[in-house]
């Protein structure tokens, strides 16, 4: 509909209102990744953490006080729907020559969904499709040239130079350990990704205007090119244990940029007065890697959920299968179904649980939160939670019909047997059910998957979170063979738990008996008793006592719950260990001091990564068993 006549001269008031609520939003968002430099040069590790953590609450906040402003001075909630329809277009009207568009729309749409009626937003009054056009939108006020990014033209000759001037530009306050010899590293990092090519006339050395800061490090993102070609990189910058800077890989490659903006890590807190020009700058490193999730690696989360459920509705528009059960083992507490041509799973919170499952609905969704605001460390898979969305109802199978109507009524609308509203759900990217995966591997893919176990708990553990439930069906193994935890519901802080060694049975009785006869706290832990569980399997047992065997011994969970209350904040490298230039260095018998960060207790072992072998075993390249096409 488009408005005739204005028949509430409140319009363009209620639409600044509106637009004046994303401007704070954006501000304060924007402060809190300017201070992450500070942060990241004072090395206040736990400060880092915190704003993480709070800047994902900043949205809801802004949403909530806009909704209050609009009901208090307008009441919003009895305009009519044409007055409605002014506002968006006067909305619209206020973008032009706006510097974040595209959010700003995402904005609009999160406060009138707070105040309509559930059957208006489902229309066209919402910004269902972009109104504004982000293209060519770039960051110039500066006045330094460079704007969104920085572009360098080097000789052969003078590349280390060029290099070295690409890094003292971003301006650190904190004095690099040995910058030139960081330099010559990545110079012959880089010559061994280019050889001895031809440098063209266009060759240059492209990367965006600010830092990327995540964990405890900072990254230059960027991309080189030569003639037709470009070679994406990100250089990963840490402390040392001098309080000095120092380069510690260079990565390269799309393949490694993925796995640094995964969906199973962190976002990232970097500065951008035009994100969509970062976002359109990216996606020339990571062709394949959806806007949405580009959005949400930038912090950006609710603009990537709506470019997200964009993408699924073009989807089902597009498709003709149906949702359906999803494969593997069913769970106690998640109802979980699937679009065998969709890379990602729909969750459920069932109604009720079995009596062994002692939780609510309401601690199921705070641990869902808790792991939204946590560093996933690459570890843990990032959830999209919707409410009130709309399916048509003949794409679900009777089965999957079934089992909602048993085991989740309450969040479930059947609106004329032409819509099922499902009330509550998270998606999650579907990767195979780690189970499964072992199930079917053998030799090295076995032996893959079983190490990339252990070490994605000794991540977890690092980042101090205790899995819970540590069964193998908790957790999947991506495309390129990363094993992710991807079940909530019984995780806690490893500094929140007891682990406790098996007591010695003080008689025979004792010793013979098959129930527990020791008594047992709420937050007790028996790492002894995982063995039983996990390492049924003779193949699996073997891998794992030789990798992992440390996981079993309450000593190792004891010493990580000792160095996380000291203050430690672990390092987490988004790319492998073999690849610091720390070995190359060491290699060379070059005198240099390791990192204190080294940690003195037991380290993830390093493993290559399968990449597609993932799925080349029988059965694991099809949907048979939830493999999916993402690119990470």
């Amino acid at each position: 509909m488009f408005p005739q006549q204005l028949t509430d001269p409140r319009v363009f008031e209620i639409a600044r209102a509106l637009l004046d609520g994303f401007d704070r939003h954006y501000k304060i968002f924007s402060e809190t990744n300017t201070q992450s430099k500070r942060r990241f040069e004072e090395a206040d590790w736990h400060g880092q953490q915190t704003a993480q953590r709070v800047r994902i609450e900043f949205y809801d906040l802004r949403v909530k006080e806009s909704v209050e402003r609009l009901e208090q001075d307008y009441g919003a909630s009895t305009l009519p729907m044409q007055v409605w329809h002014q506002i968006k277009l006067f909305y619209i009207g206020l973008l032009t020559g706006h510097r974040q568009p595209e959010l700003a729309e995402t904005f609009f749409n999160s406060v009138t969904i707070k105040i309509l009626d559930r059957q208006y937003f489902r229309n066209d009054f919402i910004f269902v499709r972009p109104a504004v056009s982000t293209e060519y939108i770039d960051d110039d006020d500066d006045g330094d040239g460079f704007g969104t990014f920085r572009a360098y033209y080097p000789t052969r000759e003078n590349l280390q130079t060029v290099l070295k001037q690409m890094v003292e530009n971003y301006e650190l306050r904190v004095p690099f350990e040995d910058l030139d010899r960081d330099i010559a590293l990545v110079y012959e990092s880089l010559i061994e990704q280019i050889g001895r090519v031809r440098l063209r006339t266009n060759f240059q050395i492209q990367v965006l205007s600010s830092l990327f800061f995540r964990n405890k490090g900072a990254y230059i993102v960027g991309k080189m090119v030569n003639g037709f070609r470009s070679l994406p990189f990100a250089i990963p910058i840490l402390h040392n244990s001098k309080s000095r800077l120092y380069i510690d890989a260079a990565l390269f490659g799309e393949d490694d940029l993925l796995a640094l903006f995964s969906f199973a890590r962190a976002y990232f807190m970097v500065y951008m007065p035009v994100p969509s020009a970062y976002v359109q700058f990216l996606r020339t490193l990571m062709p394949r890697k959806p806007r949405g999730e580009i959005y949400s690696a930038l912090g950006l989360q609710k603009h990537g959920k709506n470019l997200f459920y964009r993408d699924f509705l073009f989807h089902l528009k597009h498709s003709s299968d149906k949702f359906r059960i999803a494969p593997g083992i069913k769970g106690m507490v998640m109802l979980v179904f699937d679009l065998p041509s969709y890379p990602f799973v729909f969750k459920v919170i069932k109604d009720y649980f079995p009596p062994q499952k002692e939780i609510t609905r309401q601690g199921i969704m705070g641990k869902y939160q808790l792991v939204k605001q946590h560093d996933r460390v690459g570890r843990m898979a990032d959830s999209l939670e919707f409410t009130n969305v709309a399916f048509p109802r003949h794409r679900f199978d009777d089965e999957l019909i079934a089992e909602l109507q048993k085991f989740a009524p309450s969040v479930m609308e059947d609106e004329d047997g032409q819509v099922l509203v499902i009330k509550h759900l998270y998606i999650e990217r579907r990767m195979i059910p780690l189970n499964i995966y072992i199930h079917e591997a053998e030799g090295d893919s076995l032996e893959h998957a079983v190490i990339e176990y252990g070490n994605a708990i000794k991540d977890l553990v690092a980042a101090n979170i205790f899995p819970g439930d540590m069964l193998w069906k908790n957790f999947g193994v991506t495309r390129n063979g990363k094993v992710v935890f991807y079940d909530y519901d019984e995780i806690e802080y490893v500094t929140d738990c007891n682990f406790r060694k098996v007591p010695e049975p003080r008689n025979e009785e004792e010793e013979m008996s098959g129930e527990i006869w020791y008594s047992v706290g709420p937050r007790d832990v028996f790492p002894e008793t995982f063995g039983p569980f996990l390492l049924g399997d003779l193949r699996v047992r073997k891998i794992f006592m030789q990798y992992h065997a440390d996981l079993l011994e309450p000593e190792f969970w004891q010493q990580h719950q000792q160095r996380i209350r000291e203050g430690y904040v672990h390092d987490v490298f988004p790319y492998d260990r073999g690849r610091r230039f720390i070995h190359r260095i060491q290699s060379r018998q070059v005198i240099h001091e390791p990192p204190a960060e080294v940690a003195p207790v037991e380290e993830p072992v390093d493993v290559p990564p399968l990449g597609v072998a993932v799925h080349d075993q029988g059965m694991l390249s099809g949907f048979h068993s939830g493999g999916t096409s993402s690119a990470d």
